[in-house]
């Protein structure tokens, strides 16, 4: 079973910044694909990032690229989501999620999701 945690989560400022940050455990990290997807409300829930488990691979919805920048630490287990300039419409709920391939970009290609933190982008 694999657990995944996000932190980071919180309200901000039009055009500021944060980063989320998803620890794992119960898996070997390093051979997992992991993305970032959100949920607003209302709609279904949309990919945002994903990094390959080697080779540092990225890849971008267009609506974030250019203000995000997904990560990974595979000795601490985390991959982080760094958010700038961000505006009202990236508010929603952000998940982790890890997948067992080398890298994924639609739900049902990954395997374990976490609880969701919720980011809010309001003045």
């Amino acid at each position: 079973q694999v657990q995944l945690v996000e932190s980071g989560g919180g309200l901000v400022q039009p055009g500021g910044s944060l980063r989320l940050s998803c620890a794992a455990s119960g898996h070997t990290f390093s051979s997992y694909a992991m993305g970032w997807f959100r949920q607003a409300p209302g709609k279904e829930r949309e990919f945002v990032a994903a990094i390959s488990w080697s080779l540092g691979i990225t890849y971008y919805t267009d609506s974030v690229k250019g203000r995000s920048t997904i990560s990974r630490d595979n000795a601490k287990n985390t991959v982080y989501l760094q958010m700038n300039s961000l505006k009202p419409e990236d508010t929603a709920v952000y998940y982790c999620a890890a997948a067992g391939r080398w890298l994924a970009v639609t739900p049902e290609e990954y395997d374990y999701w976490g609880q969701g933190t919720q980011v809010t982008v309001s003045s």
